[in-house]
């Protein structure tokens, strides 16, 4: 694309001088670059500087926060209209009496449990960009268009049908402040037809239509294109982007087809276009990219005419041996749908090791359509059905960008209080709620974490603890201490036997931590919790976080926790993220560090060296490890 950052210069004319593009130029001259001179080379700078922190973890952790954080409706913030809304709407369910007969307690109460469901699923709307946007699966969106479609998308609320002079049509309203509403979800066939057509558009190319697109929708799509309307241009295309028949979903008979590396995209475009299947790979520049790069296989079931038209799987390669990511699916956020589980199992078989690695997920896929089924049918569920479901164990892990809806449909028709007495086995007196609950016959802690928690938690040995149920379960892991002198060498050798990563600064840390001498072996309890568990909703200080974990009955580690963490955590999930709770360890340039192990999305295991001031900020969901204080 030809220059682009004057695409975005001229769309937003404030944005060279803007202060976020002054703090980015500013840190160029600081590392002794040339100065930006034009407003394109200011912008590039800024889009550069925003790469860099995306890629960067942590970085990426604090700009997620910080932009959910501004663009989430707060509860103090919602207008008095809603509520007035919400009042009307429980008068004509009838359930105007419980409102009405209702302290000003319990109705601030039911207000804010309110506020509480629909913020959070804004909060998830909003996210799912971001979490898109930092993946490697849009490193085939410029990174200027990067900017323009997340700027528009924070202006707009979710799609919504309109009907006008008879006419239907739909559209994605705009924002106002204390909407509750979602931001727009992502439909990736209609967002790559539209990054397509923008790219098109920069380089002074003509668009290319489908043979059903009718000439009067060309000129519309034609119309916002010329105005760069983001909201207008992605409405038209998730209009077009239809779903397969629901009497088709039960077909499983079709064929798979094989797209060579470096084939004609056409050829795979014109199968998949219009067909709803929300796969970028619609889109004719995403193909392209995706052929480059290696095979691309299809699964198409058969349609009405008994031909296999219909597409349900794909699977992109990397090379001719080698799954690039996930396959992908037609049911929400590109999961399978549930009948195409055994269909991608049988064809993974002929990858071989490479098709091994995509197991669980199949295996996932299939138990969570059982659990489904056994609803439907209005069966039982069991203990083991019941930890599945509420990922008490594992999380559910699928084929698509985001979560199976079908997971948090399935817990929406459960009673979890009932579900705990199955799962932990146990009446509903020996679950506490509050320490002075807790007795010898307490099997399982819900509830917040308060001063001295875990004295009593280790006390009565409680296994199950849990400041909610289920997302806020907090993880015990004892590691063993070996006896004897244990150096930096010795971690060192351990860890690169075991195919451990290391990043830049644990050699440095490993190097500088004091070695540790036992007389006899011993056992180190960790309890891994996050932020928000601690009581930091809105995130906290290195500092504040340790003198909650003291108050709350934990200790700091050694140093030597971390190496000895990373070497014996195998189960740790990937995505996870824990840092060490420790006497920081001043590295070469003299700023304090604490140890991190860390699962990446891949499977690799970690063990990093993080900053660790007193200052430094850490966001809600940051997960730490400390150690269960001594009687």
């Amino acid at each position: 694309m030809e220059n682009p950052e004057k695409f975005l210069s001229e769309k937003y004319p404030e944005l060279p001088g803007s202060r976020p593009v002054e703090r980015a130029v500013a840190k160029k001259i600081r590392k002794g670059e040339k100065g930006p001179q034009t407003k394109e080379e200011r912008v590039e700078a800024y889009l550069e500087r925003l790469e860099d922190i995306i890629k960067d973890k942590r970085g990426f952790g604090l700009l997620k926060y910080a932009i959910l954080e501004k663009y989430i409706t707060k509860y103090e913030e919602i207008p008095e209209s809603y509520w007035k809304a919400q009042e009307e709407e429980m008068r004509r369910r009838g359930e105007a009496a419980d409102w009405t007969q209702a302290t000003e307690e319990q109705r601030e109460e039911i207000k804010r449990k309110t506020a509480e469901a629909v913020l959070t699923d804004q909060r998830a709307s909003l996210e799912q960009w971001l979490d898109y946007f930092a993946s490697s699966d849009s490193d085939h969106i410029p990174r200027s268009l990067k900017y323009w479609v997340f700027r528009s998308i924070l202006n707009l609320q979710e799609l919504v049908k309109k009907k006008e002079d008879g006419r239907e049509y739909i559209e994605f309203p705009r924002r106002s402040r204390g909407t509750v509403k979602p931001y727009p979800d992502i439909n990736y066939e209609a967002l790559a037809y539209v990054v397509d057509a923008m790219v098109k558009k920069l380089q002074g190319q003509g668009i290319e239509f489908g043979y059903d697109i009718q000439p009067e929708e060309q000129e519309v799509f034609l119309k916002f294109l010329q105005k760069q309307d983001f909201a207008k241009l992605y409405a038209w295309a998730n209009e077009l982007m239809q779903p397969i028949p629901k009497h088709l979903l039960p077909v499983t008979d079709g064929k798979w087809i094989k797209y060579e590396q470096g084939s004609d995209p056409q050829e795979l475009v014109k199968t998949i276009r219009g067909k709803g299947t929300g796969w970028c790979t619609a889109g004719l520049n995403t193909a392209r990219t995706h052929l480059k790069g290696g095979d691309f296989y299809v699964y198409y079931s058969l349609d009405d005419n008994g031909e296999p038209t219909m597409p349900r799987i794909a699977i992109r390669m990397e090379g001719h041996d080698k799954i690039a990511e996930d396959p992908r699916g037609i049911a929400y956020k590109e999961n399978l749908d549930p009948y195409m589980g055994p269909i991608l199992e049988e064809k993974l078989k002929e990858f071989g090791p490479v098709g091994d690695a995509y197991k669980k997920k199949s295996a996932d896929m299939r138990r969570l359509t059982e659990i489904e089924n056994k609803t439907g049918r209005n069966e039982t569920l069991g203990r083991e059905d019941l930890v599945f479901l509420y990922e008490l164990e594992s999380p559910i892990e699928g084929f698509g960008y985001r979560r199976d809806s079908r997971i948090q449909e399935l817990r929406s028709q459960r009673n979890p209080e009932k579900d705990q007495l199955i799962i932990f086995q146990c009446t509903k007196e020996q679950i506490a709620h509050n320490p002075a609950e807790i007795n010898a016959n307490t099997k399982a802690y819900v509830g917040k974490l308060e001063p001295g928690i875990f004295d009593f938690i280790q006390k009565y040995n409680i296994e199950h603890v849990y400041t909610e149920f289920p997302e806020g379960r907090l993880k015990f892991k004892t590691i063993r201490l070996e006896s004897g002198l244990k150096q930096a060498a010795d971690y060192r050798k351990a860890l690169q036997k075991g195919n451990y990563h290391l990043s830049e600064w644990t050699d440095d840390l490993l190097s500088r931590m004091k070695p540790s001498e036992r007389k006899k072996e011993t056992n180190l309890k960790l309890v891994i919790l996050s932020v928000a568990d601690m009581g930091f909703k809105q995130g906290a200080t290195t500092r504040e976080i340790y003198a909650r974990a003291k108050e709350l009955g934990l200790e700091l580690a050694s140093a030597e926790a971390g190496p000895e963490l990373r070497l014996q955590y195998d189960e740790q999930p990937k995505g996870d993220y824990v840092l060490i709770g420790m006497e920081s360890i001043a590295d070469r340039d003299g700023r304090p560090r604490v140890f991190s192990v860390h699962r990446d999305d891949d499977g690799g295991a970690w063990l990093h060296g993080n900053s660790g001031p007193p200052d430094d900020w850490w966001t809600p969901g940051n997960r730490w490890a400390f150690v269960s204080r001594k009687f």
